[in-house]
């Protein structure tokens, strides 16, 4: 019995320090896609540079969408680099609503429908019309790449070691991530 009582207690105290160890993981500061650009408009203004812009192409009904929510997103690394690197924004591909950036206005043609997807998500993607998806782009706006499907955390964090330190613009992707001595271990 007294055995039992030091492992329930053991137990109980190392649960809680799992448990309060995870939250105080930083979860992913999201963005809407327009408060991101103007994030950047800000940081110029403020006499700081402007950040590469990470986009989260989701659906409501994409498994693979929600799985990389509860798992990759939440890993801590995943989350900092995210955070610290990045502006990250997530966009639903169905959203409904009007976005005007500039003089472009976007909207969803035929909305209510499975499969209608808004005019921004298109663009973003440049028509690679896939879930999960992650349009990546640079600081001053250009597209850089669409990386369609899910992406564990392991493979996320080499994904955003190579665009956030501008290796893809002198390195070989195969090399890079041969080379690669990421901070999650699988």
């Amino acid at each position: 019995m007294k055995k039992l009582l030091l492992f329930t207690i053991g137990f109980t105290l190392t649960t809680m320090g799992f448990s309060q160890q995870r939250s105080l993981i930083p979860p992913v500061h999201w963005f809407s896609f327009e408060d991101a650009l103007m994030l950047n408009a800000e940081r110029v203004a403020y006499g700081l540079p402007p950040k590469k812009i990470f986009v989260d192409v989701y659906t409501d009904w994409c498994g693979w969408c929600k799985r990389m929510d509860a798992t990759t997103f939440t890993h801590p690394v995943i989350a900092d680099k995210l955070n610290t690197d990045w502006i990250p924004v997530k966009i639903n591909a169905e959203r409904t609503d009007t976005v005007i950036i500039g003089s472009q206005v976007f909207v969803n043609e035929n909305p209510g429908g499975r499969g209608a997807t808004h005019q921004l998500a298109q663009a973003l993607l440049q028509g690679q019309m896939g879930y999960p998806s992650i349009a990546l782009i640079d600081e001053t706006g250009r597209p850089i790449e669409v990386i369609p499907g899910y992406k564990s955390a392991p493979q996320l964090e080499v994904l955003l070691t190579f665009f956030s330190s501008n290796a893809y613009r002198t390195t070989n992707w195969e090399e890079f991530q041969k080379a690669f001595q990421g901070l999650i271990r699988e």
